[in-house]
This record gives C-alpha cells, sequence and structure tokens, in this order.
C-alpha cells in the first residue's frame, strides 16, 4: 500500500487521490486550505468492503451520567463550603476589618454553615476558638461531601455483574 503525505503533513492517505491538488494563490484568499480529499476507489481488493461499527451498547448511560453529575455537585458544593470556612479562618487570624464588605460577607455566611459547632471549643482566645471550631466544621464538609457520593455512587450505579448488550451497526 502506498501513503502520500498531505502538503501539510498533518496525516497518512491510505487512498490519495488521482491527481495532486492545483496550488492556490495565497494572496486570493485569506481563508485557509481545506484539506484535500481523497479520491474513491474504483477498482482493487476492498472495492466491496462494507464500513462496520462495533460497540458495547450500554442501556445504564443515562442514569451513569444522571449520577456523575449529582456527585459532582455535591463535591463542589461542600469543597466551597470548606473554603469559605477557611477563608474565614484567615481573615479572623489576620485580624481583618468586620465591617468591609467582603469580610463581613464572608463572616455572615461562614455564621450559616459551621453546622452547629459554634462554641464546641472554647479556648480563652477566640482566634483559637475559631480555628478550631470551624476548622473541624470545614473538615466535616470535606468528609460529609465524600461520604454522600460514595454512598450514591455505591447505590446508584449499576453493578459489574450486570450483562452488556452487543450491537452492531453496519453503514
Amino acid at each position: 500500500m502506498r501513503y502520500e503525505q498531505d502538503p501539510d503533513r498533518t496525516r497518512l492517505d491510505p487512498y490519495p487521490a488521482a491527481e495532486p491538488p492545483l496550488p492556490r494563490d495565497p494572496a486570493a484568499s485569506r481563508m485557509p486550505e481545506p484539506p484535500p480529499v481523497s479520491a474513491r476507489r474504483t477498482s482493487g481488493p476492498y472495492e466491496d468492503e462494507i464500513v462496520e461499527e462495533e460497540g458495547v451498547a450500554n442501556p445504564d448511560y443515562r442514569r451513569i451520567r444522571t449520577v456523575n453529575i449529582v456527585c459532582t455537585a455535591i463535591t463542589v458544593i461542600c469543597a466551597l463550603f470548606a473554603v469559605v470556612l477557611g477563608v474565614h479562618i484567615v481573615l479572623v487570624l489576620g485580624n481583618a476589618n468586620m465591617s468591609n464588605g467582603f469580610a463581613s460577607f464572608v463572616d455572615g455566611w461562614a455564621s450559616g454553615i459551621t453546622l452547629g459547632l459554634t462554641g464546641l471549643f472554647t479556648p480563652g482566645n477566640a482566634k483559637l476558638a475559631t480555628l478550631l471550631n470551624e476548622g473541624l466544621a470545614a473538615i466535616l464538609w470535606l468528609v460529609i461531601g465524600g461520604v454522600l457520593t460514595y454512598l450514591i455512587r455505591r447505590m446508584a450505579m449499576p453493578g459489574p455483574r450486570r450483562m452488556q448488550r452487543y450491537r452492531r451497526v453496519v453503514r
């Protein structure tokens, strides 16, 4: 079998055209030149060839996709809550001005997602209390997200014993 390369050297063409394309004037148009198209073979050992695509048809594709989307959303939300709590810890440890718009927004949001752990640890230092309470809440959000996605995938995904249907497409 003889292979010819395209002028742009991007692919090999096993069935090259009968005659090479005529060179175009590059100044005639600003559009890039389309890649050459192979001519159909009219004779040879492959003239009666039928193109076949083979693959496994997965009947659970939509369910798998939905489960993946739901698990991704849960992971993103839980990670976002953990990041907000982490930013609030940094703002408190750095003595940020809580009357600032950003700091008050983060403070208000962090107070709503602490999972009720605000007064769990009560050391003498307020910064240490914030670090312990909100740090534990951030870790718990990451654990909650991981456990939820594990359980959802475990319960909703198809098992490995499921039979796959085989489909052959002839074109």
